[in-house]
């Protein structure tokens, strides 16, 4: 099964399985943009990873309340997955940050450093940040929960 892992934010962190692969993507809001620039940007940019992977499962980490641009701009992005989803029918899931932390270190509220410490340990290589961790924390827990 190919997946398609994305930890939604600002900077998102994505991850694939065919071929395992993961890296990071910025969504800022230029100078002059309006801010729903970003969600264009970001729909338009997850489109293409569809086209290229052709992911039959797109697992992402669900966007908490906590309230801020951050929420905001995560929730945002879940939104414009969900819908771009089902235009293309594809499979879609989101996992709790709690629940993605437990599967990962075994705790679920494990912080960001115990977080990259236990990537290091498990995939023997340095992500490039807290997000690509993220992203390729997903993409073990979908192939461990979703996986054929």
């Amino acid at each position: 099964m190919r997946i398609l892992a994305l930890d939604l934010a600002t900077k998102t962190g994505w991850a694939t399985n065919d071929p395992e692969c993961s890296g990071v993507d910025t969504f800022d809001v230029r100078r002059g943009e309006s801010p729903g620039t970003r969600y264009l940007r970001f729909t338009s940019w997850l489109r293409e990873k569809i086209r290229i992977i052709e992911p039959e499962l797109i697992i992402f980490e669900k966007a908490h309340h906590r309230g801020g641009a951050a929420t905001e701009i995560a929730a945002g992005f879940a939104t414009h997955l969900q819908s771009t989803c089902a235009d293309l029918d594809i499979d879609h899931t989101s996992v709790h940050t709690a629940t993605l932390k437990k599967h990962a270190t075994g705790k679920g509220n494990a912080s960001k450093e115990v977080m990259m410490a236990a990537y290091r340990g498990r995939f023997q290589v340095e992500p490039q940040d807290d997000n690509e961790c993220d992203a390729r924390w997903l993409l073990d827990y979908a192939k461990v929960n979703y996986g054929r």
